[in-house]
Order: C-alpha cells, then sequence, then structure tokens
C-alpha cells in the first residue's frame, strides 16, 4: 500500500475492516480487546462504533508501531489502554487491568504495510536491510542468527515446517554453501541465494521463491504458532457469554490451528462455516488481502 505523507505518517490499509466489525458485532459501551493493532486501522473503528463509551485494550508488540498507534489513537484518549506486549499475554494483561470480561477480541494476524515497507526491520526481501526480522527487539535471535547458525538438517527442516516449501532442502543446502564464503547479513543477499537455489521454472511464479523461506524464518523467529496457541486457549476464558471471537489469518498454518480451535473448545460455537474472504473489489485495491481468511466464534 502507499506510504502517506509524513505529516500523516504511514499508512497501512486495514484488511476485512467492515466483516470484522460486522462479525464483533461492536456496540456502544462495550469493552474489545485488539490484539495486532499494528498503525491502528481496526482500533480506530471499533473506537469509532462504540462510541461514546465503548472502551478497547490493545495490544502491539513491536516499539515502532506501538508509538505511531499511540499517536493515531490520541483522539480517543480514556477509551483505550495501550500495551506493548504480545496477544499471548492476552489474559494475564486484561486480568491484571480489571477490564475481563471483554464483549469481542480481534486478532489480525497479517504482517502491517509499515512493517514490511518502513520499518527496517528485514521483513521484506523487496529492499537491502539488516536481516532482523523479530517483530519486538527484546527477543534474542534474528533471522541472521539462524541462517548462519543452524546446521543444514535444521535449516531444511524449519524451511519445510514453516514455509510449506517443496525446494527446503536445495535452499537450506545453498544458504550453507554460501555462509561459508561469509556472513549472510542482509535480506537482498538471502534472497539472492534462494532466488539461485530453486529450478529456473520457479524463479517466475506467482510468489517470489524467497517469500515461503522469509516467513518460515519470521515465524520462529517471533514464536508466531506458539503464542497463537496460548492465544487461542486463553481468549474464551476472558470472554463474555455471546461476546464474540474473530481471528483473520494469512497463511495455512494459522487457518488450521485457527479452525481447529473453534471446533474443539466446547466454550465456543463457530459461526463461520467456511472463512470470510475479502471482495473482490477490496483484493484489486489492496492485493495483500488476497490471502486473508476470517473466521469468527461466540462464547457460549
Amino acid at each position: 500500500m502507499p506510504t502517506s505523507s509524513a505529516e500523516e505518517g504511514p499508512h497501512h490499509e486495514s484488511v476485512l475492516l467492515k466483516e470484522a466489525l460486522w462479525w464483533l458485532r461492536v456496540k456502544p459501551g462495550g469493552i474489545y480487546v485488539d490484539g495486532t493493532v499494528g498503525l491502528a486501522g481496526h482500533s480506530k473503528a471499533i473506537l469509532e462504533r462504540s462510541s461514546p463509551d465503548g472502551f478497547l485494550v490493545g495490544f502491539e508488540w513491536n516499539e515502532a508501531s506501538y508509538r505511531l498507534a499511540k499517536e493515531k489513537l490520541k483522539p480517543f484518549s480514556g477509551r483505550y489502554l495501550l500495551v506493548r506486549e504480545n496477544f499471548a499475554l492476552l489474559k494475564e494483561v486484561l486480568k491484571k487491568t480489571g477490564k475481563a470480561p471483554v464483549d469481542g477480541i480481534l486478532l489480525d494476524l497479517g504482517l502491517s504495510s509499515y512493517l514490511l515497507e518502513g520499518s527496517g526491520g528485514g521483513f521484506s526481501f523487496l529492499r537491502d536491510e539488516p536481516l532482523d526480522m523479530r517483530m519486538d527487539k527484546r527477543l534474542p535471535r534474528t533471522a541472521k542468527d539462524l541462517v548462519n547458525q543452524l546446521s543444514p538438517l535444521q535449516l531444511e527442516e524449519l524451511i519445510r515446517a514453516y514455509g510449506e516449501e517443496r525446494y527446503a532442502r536445495r535452499i537450506a543446502s545453498a544458504i550453507c554453501k554460501a555462509r561459508r564464503q561469509e556472513p549472510i547479513r542482509t535480506t537482498r543477499q538471502l534472497a539472492e541465494i534462494i532466488f539461485q537455489a530453486v529450478p529456473p521454472k520457479y524463479r517466475h511464479g506467482k510468489i517470489h521463491p524467497a517469500t515461503r523461506t522469509f516467513q518460515a524464518l519470521r515465524i520462529v523467529i517471533n514464536r508466531e504458532l506458539e503464542n497463537l496457541k496460548k492465544f487461542l486457549e486463553d481468549a474464551p476464558e476472558v470472554l463474555k457469554p455471546g461476546g464474540r471471537l474473530v481471528i483473520i489469518s494469512f497463511h495455512s498454518l494459522e487457518d488450521r490451528l485457527v479452525k481447529k480451535a473453534f471446533k474443539d473448545d466446547h466454550r465456543l460455537k463457530v459461526l463461520t462455516k467456511k472463512p470470510i474472504l475479502p471482495a473482490p473489489e477490496e483484493v484489486l485495491s489492496n492485493p495483500r488481502a488476497r490471502s486473508a481468511k476470517l473466521r469468527a466464534a461466540e462464547r457460549i
């Protein structure tokens, strides 16, 4: 998405915004959680819809995004609490702040345009940045650590399991060969190694051949699936009866976890038998929405 002027700050187009608000059933006076605030697109919409007395608890792990979100939410002063923690700490934070139980919880698991395009965090191979990929700089390991320190087998298993990459072995082997010459330090270095490692016919497909490997590294570094599992266990406990849980995922590993958790949890009633997908118009205006899937459940 385009980045707005310096005065306005970075811009991010919130995916499935209308659908998220509808399934959350946002109403005045309700208490809501945005587990992934980002640049506050969904948060602002929830606060507007729940006006004049609704309250929002927002979680934002990334320090730069947290600062930007605070600026964007200033007009709603007194009606929100923004915490710089991962959504995995949902239950602990809500109980500590006395905000549980809540009327609705939203989780948008997509990476914001800002993190991809403006953070310098090494999340994208489309620009040359240090190979970091930590959502939170307090985390111990970077992508550079993984690609330069893991064994060929460990790298292969990581890329296959978390990236669902068919050429995981070739890519892992190429990474290990390249790092013997010099350490792999930047996103462009790594993307080029991957590009050369895959068969020529695979280099110009719908997605860049580095996409799945970058995804796998990011998931492992940020413990994304472990955090999501903990959240899915805890979220029903902090919802009021009739409260809604709405999750937007962007790849199959996440979506499978959400689908199974909703189906298996006796505290929840599944509201979306099939995932809600973005309308064609939204995908046209925001291509990053194309892989989004929304699932909703209600606390019994």
